[in-house]
C-alpha cells in the first residue's frame, strides 16, 4: 500500500469517527414531566451531567401526569417522547396500557426502596413522597391547639368549617386521605362503603371547601380559612419556602406512599439511550442534585444529603416505617365508579 493510499484511508476513518460522534452529539431525548419546580430542577441541575456524559440533549415536555399519559397514548405507535414521569397511580395505568418497557437491571435499580420498584420493573420511582396531614401553624399556635396526630383529627369538632379537602376525583391527596379514613372505618382498597357511609357523620360537616388541587391552599392558609388538610412533606416544604406558616404531621395510622415514577416508553426511537437516562436518574448523583435544588426526596437510600436536606431525609426514613402502599390495580379498576359516587354523595 502506497503512502497516499494510507493517508486516504486514515482520513476516511477519521471522518467516519467524527460523523459518528456528531450523530451521538445530535441525539435528543424527550421526557414528559410536571412543569414548574420539577422541570426547573431537572433541566438546570440534573440533566446537564447526563448530557455531559453522553453528548445527548434532554428536552422536557411539561404537563400534568394526566396530560403526559394522554400524549403517550395518542402516539403509542410512534412515540414522540422517550421517558415519562407520572404519579404512581397513573403510572400503573400506563403500564396496563402497554406504554412502558421493562427497565434493565442496574445497581441503582437494586438499591431503591422496595416501595419505589414497580411490579416487574416496568417503572421505577425517582422521587418519594407520602400524603399525611398538614396544618396552619399560625392558627394552631394562636388557638393553643396541639399538632394533629391522626386522620380522625379531621373529624374533630374544633375544626368545623376549617378543614380543606382535595376532591378525590381530581387529586391524589384527596384520594389518599379518603382511603385512609375508609380503612379506619373498616374498609379496604376494594371496599369503600364504610368510608362513604361514615363521611357525612364525621369529616364531612367540618369541610369548608373541596378543592380540585392544592394550588389554592397557600391563599386559604394566609386568610385563616384553612386549618388542616391532606398534603405531603415536599409540598409543605415548598409552601414554607414561600413564607406560608404550615407544618407536616405524620398520622399514627400511617401516611400513604406517593411515588413519582419514571418509565422508558415502549417502542421509542432511542431505546438504549432512554434506558441509560432512566438508570442515571436513579443514581445517588442525580438524586442528590434533585434533593438539593428541588427538594425531591430520593428513592435511592444511598443518596448523599447534608444540612436541612439530611434532616428531612432522616424524617422521611422514620415516616416510611408506617407508611402505607395502596392497591393501585384495584383502585384504578374501581375509581370511575368511586368518582361518580363522590360527586353524587359528597360534593353534592
Amino acid at each position: 500500500m502506497n503512502p497516499r493510499t494510507t493517508i486516504s484511508l486514515a482520513a476516511a476513518l477519521a471522518a467516519l469517527l467524527a460523523a459518528g460522534a456528531a450523530t451521538a452529539q445530535n441525539k435528543t431525548l424527550y421526557i414528559g414531566m410536571n412543569g414548574g419546580t420539577m422541570e426547573k430542577t431537572y433541566t438546570q441541575y440534573v440533566f446537564p451531567e447526563f448530557e455531559k456524559q453522553t453528548g445527548a440533549k434532554v428536552v422536557v415536555v411539561p404537563g400534568t401526569s394526566s396530560d403526559i399519559l394522554a400524549k403517550a397514548q395518542a402516539n403509542k405507535d410512534k412515540p414522540q417522547m422517550h421517558v415519562m414521569f407520572l404519579d404512581d397511580g397513573i403510572m400503573y395505568r400506563a403500564i396496563g396500557m402497554g406504554l412502558c418497557e421493562k427497565q434493565r437491571p442496574s445497581a441503582a435499580l437494586d438499591a431503591l426502596y422496595p416501595a419505589a420498584r414497580f411490579k416487574g420493573d416496568m417503572a421505577s420511582g425517582v422521587s418519594l413522597g407520602m400524603t399525611g396531614l398538614a396544618y396552619n401553624k399560625k392558627m394552631f399556635t394562636e388557638k393553643g391547639w396541639a399538632a394533629p396526630t391522626s386522620w380522625m383529627d379531621l373529624a374533630d369538632a374544633k375544626y368545623k368549617g376549617k378543614v380543606v379537602f382535595q376532591s378525590m376525583p381530581s387529586s391524589s391527596f384527596g384520594l389518599h386521605g379518603f382511603l385512609m379514613f375508609n380503612r379506619i372505618q373498616g374498609g379496604n382498597d376494594k371496599n369503600v362503603d364504610p368510608g362513604f357511609n361514615a363521611w357525612d357523620k364525621t369529616i364531612g360537616p367540618n369541610v369548608l371547601e373541596y378543592i380540585p388541587s392544592s394550588a389554592k391552599l397557600s391563599e386559604m392558609v394566609q386568610t385563616g380559612e384553612a386549618a388542616i388538610f391532606p398534603l405531603t412533606p415536599t409540598a409543605v416544604a415548598a409552601l414554607k419556602e414561600k413564607g406560608i406558616p404550615v407544618e407536616y404531621a405524620q398520622p399514627k395510622e400511617g401516611s400513604v406512599v406517593l411515588t413519582v415514577g419514571q418509565c422508558v416508553i415502549a417502542n421509542n426511537s432511542e431505546p438504549e439511550l432512554a434506558q441509560k437516562l432512566a438508570e442515571f436518574l436513579l443514581s445517588p448523583q442525580a438524586q442528590a442534585a434533585a434533593l438539593q435544588y428541588g427538594s425531591q426526596l430520593p428513592t435511592n437510600p444511598k443518596t448523599p444529603a447534608s444540612g436541612d436536606a439530611s434532616a428531612l431525609v432522616a424524617k422521611i426514613n422514620d415516616w416510611m416505617k408506617n407508611a402505607v402502599t395502596i392497591d393501585w390495580d384495584s383502585i384504578n379498576a374501581n375509581r370511575p365508579a368511586w368518582n361518580a359516587r363522590w360527586n353524587k354523595t359528597i360534593e353534592k
